[in-house]
């Protein structure tokens, strides 16, 4: 004759034990915690620059305007590219802009060229 825990047994009515269950729940929440903090502090120091222009100046300088938004508070520095006809960079120089209290700064840098230039623009520009 059969007992009522063999038959539990048989059909499956015996206890699970929930600690993996807990452990991997726990796991999964500090998982998604950490993901959501190092996304927050990646976009607090992200910087987006935006081409406003460019002039001519003369065949050996190249006047870029962008406007930078992103942190307050910090030290930028971009990356200003001149190009020629066939997008060949002639001329580059880094920018460092000193920290601002405003949210948006209009900004002007000129490029010295090797060459005769036909655009200039912002290759990328980040926290220094």
């Amino acid at each position: 004759m059969t007992t009522a825990q063999e038959l539990d047994e048989r059909y499956g009515r015996t206890r699970r034990k929930r600690a993996p269950w807990v452990i991997a729940i726990i796991i999964a929440v500090v998982g998604v915690g950490a993901f959501a903090w190092m996304t927050a502090t990646r976009e607090m120091q992200s910087v987006d620059a935006d081409d406003l222009g460019f002039d001519l100046v003369d065949s050996h300088t190249v006047t870029v305007r962008f406007q930078l938004t992103g942190v307050q508070g910090k030290d930028v520095a971009c990356v200003v590219e001149a190009l020629d006809e066939e997008f060949g960079i002639v001329g580059w120089k880094v920018v460092e802009i000193p920290a601002g209290e405003e949210h948006s700064q209009a900004i002007s840098a000129t490029v010295p060229t090797v060459a005769e230039a036909t655009t200039g623009l912002v290759n990328t520009c980040w926290v220094a």
